[in-house]
């Protein structure tokens, strides 16, 4: 166990919009309002999952929607901690702790503001790993968990719970109602027990978003690249040096899709670059050949200061590093690839894992 302030909330807040993969939310408005959560109501205990007994209960929290939304309709505040009592009261059970169900700018934080806010502490795991777009795409999923009884709330006060056969329904019923709220919604859900924490997520996760931050942060101070310090960290590889030439981006069904289009230079100069996302980044293509694509993570980072970019921030002219990481194994399954492999999301490309550097 170790104590997060809001002082360590600007690299928690930096390195979980690398593991985003664009999407998760922004990430500066995770951070500050967790920084004004940690500030008013106290450090956060992060905690390991073996620290957890097999029967606790433990809640993950999330901000659902498109990104693109999300920056203009900012939450009222206090939607996360009446979401989260109103599964606690339904389930008949107290929470032991809060978790995050995903690695995202936005996702990775908001835990941190319940955690403090309830006087909980905070699981240092995730369900994923990364960020994706449907609320079924969870390592739970595979283990056959849940995602429901999940509680949704909108900053106007409404909230419901929902309860399903199974988690694809989830994501069905939720998103119908989530553009109906606004085009974005908390949701509490995979209320699980300890023993299956310890199963099914990801370990370590929030301390892996932590030394990235400060990674990239450490190597701006010394005027090293900010990109390398990411790569070393997190395994991963350089896929494209480019400018943003075009932008293609609408909000659709509750999610923001779109591509973008990259010219190379230095070592891709006369080379050109496609990536394509709903939310997150999911597949990049270098002259219309697929070099990675989900479950695989693909970033997109300023080349100067390594500052990751949201898909709803990504401009025309922006210099970046386009980055690929490794996925956790689990995802590398048939039933894994299924669930989040290309040819869900209607991509022509074969998955080939991207094999850390």
């Amino acid at each position: 166990m170790r104590l997060i302030e809001a002082r360590h909330m600007e690299a928690i807040a930096l390195g979980a919009a690398v593991l985003g993969t664009g999407g998760g939310g922004d990430p500066y408005i995770g951070k500050v309002w967790a920084q004004s959560n940690l500030t008013r109501h106290g450090a956060v205990k992060l905690i390991e999952v073996s620290e957890l007994e097999d029967d606790d209960l433990v809640v993950p929290v999330a901000i659902m929607g498109a990104p693109t939304v999300i920056v203009e309709k900012l939450p009222k505040g206090d939607e996360p901690m009446l979401a989260f009592r109103a599964l606690e009261a339904y389930l008949g059970k107290p929470a032991r702790a809060v978790m995050c169900i995903e690695a995202g700018g936005l996702n990775s934080t908001i835990p941190f503001s319940v955690a403090s806010s309830l006087g909980l502490p905070l699981v240092d795991c995730d369900g994923m790993g990364r960020a994706f777009p449907e609320l079924q795409m969870v390592l739970p999923t595979l283990h056959g968990i849940q995602a429901s009884p999940m509680v949704m709330a909108d900053e106007k006060g409404n909230n419901l719970v929902v309860n399903t056969i199974d988690n694809k329904w989830t994501e069905r019923f939720a998103r119908s109602v989530v553009v109906d709220m606004g085009g974005s919604a908390t949701v509490v859900l995979y209320p699980m027990t300890g023993a299956q924490v310890k199963t099914a997520c990801i370990h370590g996760t929030l301390s892996l978003i932590e030394k990235i931050g400060q990674a990239i942060f450490e190597a701006r101070a010394s005027r090293h690249d900010p990109v390398q310090a990411v790569l070393e960290v997190t395994r991963g590889r350089r896929l494209f040096h480019g400018k943003v030439a075009d932008v293609l981006r609408r909000t659709e069904g509750g999610f923001a899709r779109g591509e973008a289009t990259l010219t190379g230079f230095d070592t891709n100069a006369g080379q050109g670059m496609k990536v394509f996302f709903q939310n997150e980044f999911l597949l990049a293509e270098r002259d219309g050949q697929a070099v990675a694509s989900t479950p695989d993570l693909i970033a997109m980072l300023d080349l100067d200061t390594g500052e990751p970019i949201t898909t709803e921030a990504l401009r025309y002219g922006f210099r970046v590093a386009v980055i690929g990481m490794p996925c956790d194994p689990q995802w590398r399954s048939a039933a894994g690839l299924e669930l989040v492999g290309p040819a869900y999301f209607k991509y022509t490309a074969a998955y080939v894992p991207l094999e850390p550097s």
